[in-house]
């Protein structure tokens, strides 16, 4: 059975402030980790279906493993429409910030959507930062 670091006051103040950046709601899940989900609506179909899931929607970011020098496993996913996917690389990349996948989640659906996977060692709070100005775009 893996140990359970215990939640610190620090720990839910960085990560209250993590998620009102983000403009999402959070938990905290055993680890400790940060968990925040934010909803970005849309309009999409898969196989003609009109959707609202939030397995389609919702923007998920992370941060864990919070270090004395401030510094976490920090992860975002977003669903973007496919002409928005090099501008968001790119701007997550002008901060510091790794993309790991972009892919396609769904078959069928309009319009074509592709998710984007990124992380990075940073402070919690820049990369809440430096998210929200790479996604500022998407609305």
């Amino acid at each position: 059975m893996a140990q359970q670091v215990k939640v610190t006051p620090e720990f839910r103040r960085v990560c209250n402030q993590f998620a009102a950046i983000l403009g999402g709601t959070h938990e905290i899940e055993q680890g400790p980790v940060c968990f925040v989900s934010r909803d970005r609506p849309f309009r999409a179909t898969i196989l003609g279906r009109r959707t609202t899931s939030p397995l389609v929607r919702y923007q998920l970011f992370s941060f864990e493993s919070l270090d004395r020098s401030g510094r976490a496993l920090c992860l975002g996913e977003t669903a973007v429409f496919q002409n928005q996917a090099n501008r968001l690389i790119r701007n997550l990349q002008s901060h510091g910030i790794t993309v790991t996948a972009l892919h396609n989640h769904w078959l069928f659906e309009k319009p074509r959507l592709m998710y984007i996977h990124w992380e990075a060692i940073q402070n919690p709070i820049t990369f809440a930062r430096n998210t929200k100005q790479s996604i500022a775009f998407l609305g």
